[in-house]
């Protein structure tokens, strides 16, 4: 196990400094420079000229790379250009909206998608099922935004249940915090319980055609157990990696949907960051989250020998 997770923390090393590089270039290579948006449209050339050269625009991009490499490794993530703000401390006043979003939309999707998946390859060919593959074609086809502002129409306009839009920090109330978040959750939600659920309902089936699941049958084993003790052990792998890999589309459909809701989350900031080609900001949200989905997969795969002990590494 050890040497498992040393080679997985220098691969992930390497990776980290892959994305490092692309993300340093890509953004640079984008089109649209930072200084002229700063000066404005009737600036001069020397006007814009001494913005590049106080934001370091002018060196070489190896030496802006080296730079903004050393700083990154001493805790250092820059200064946003348009507000003159520690990177950091403009990502710690957005964290809270993004982590609740995120967490909230984890735990309906998992709930309801593994729920939904077992129900349907327990009565596969049934009703459930099929709605199943109904919701899974709509939840993959439709994109995020859509059912966010078919939502909005149905259940904010409409009829005036939830709000809008906005944000009511945790610290204003716990009702307040969750009515304003149940609309965004719900939409972010749909097209993660649609992918949860699909895979739970193959592995599930596969597991249910095993022979020890019909031995538990003919032993008498009630569908409790034959579901819950049996089976979804056995297909727990495969429904454990697809949650971790829902990470990475979650990144992106948080980002549209704070937009959609006009949450001032890390989503929003980043939208307002690109439009304003703030690289600081770009390139340590793109990093963090980067970081973060690499040891998200890290536990996801350390965790695999407690739900079947036969894996080794």
């Amino acid at each position: 196990m050890g040497t498992y997770i040393l080679r997985r923390m220098v691969s992930a090393i390497a990776v980290m400094a892959m994305v490092g590089i692309f993300v340093f270039l890509l953004i640079r290579l984008a089109p649209g420079d930072p200084a002229v948006l700063m000066a404005g449209r009737n600036a001069t050339e020397e006007v814009i000229a001494g913005i590049r050269e106080h934001l370091g625009l002018n060196e070489p991009l190896p030496a802006q790379f080296l730079h903004w490499l050393s700083s990154m490794l001493h805790g250092d993530f820059g200064t946003s250009i348009f507000s003159g703000r520690p990177v950091l401390e403009l990502l710690a006043q957005r964290l809270e909206p993004t982590i609740s979003l995120s967490i909230l939309t984890l735990a309906l999707s998992v709930t309801v998608g593994v729920s939904f998946g077992i129900l349907a390859a327990w009565r596969a060919g049934g009703l459930a099922d099929r709605l199943l593959l109904v919701f899974s074609a709509f939840g993959y086809s439709v994109p995020v935004f859509v059912i966010g502002y078919f939502l909005v129409y149905l259940l904010a306009i409409s009829t005036g249940w939830l709000p809008v839009q906005g944000y009511a920090p945790i610290g204003e109330g716990l009702g307040r915090w969750f009515i304003h978040l149940i609309l965004p959750t719900t939409t972010l939600s749909v097209p993660y319980i649609a992918f949860v659920a699909r895979i739970a309902r193959t592995s599930m089936l596969e597991v249910l055609t095993e022979d020890y699941m019909r031995t538990a049958a003919a032993k008498g084993a009630s569908s409790y157990a034959m579901l819950f003790h049996h089976a979804l052990k056995n297909a727990g792998v495969p429904i454990l990696t697809v949650i971790g890999v829902s990470f990475a589309y979650l990144i992106g459909g948080v980002v549209l949907t704070e937009t959609v809701f006009n949450i001032p989350g890390v989503g929003r900031l980043v939208v307002d960051a690109i439009n304003n080609r703030d690289y600081p900001i770009i390139q340590s949200v793109l990093i963090l989250t980067s970081g973060l989905y690499v040891l998200i997969n890290l536990a996801v795969d350390l965790t695999y020998t407690l739900i079947d002990p036969r894996i080794r590494y």
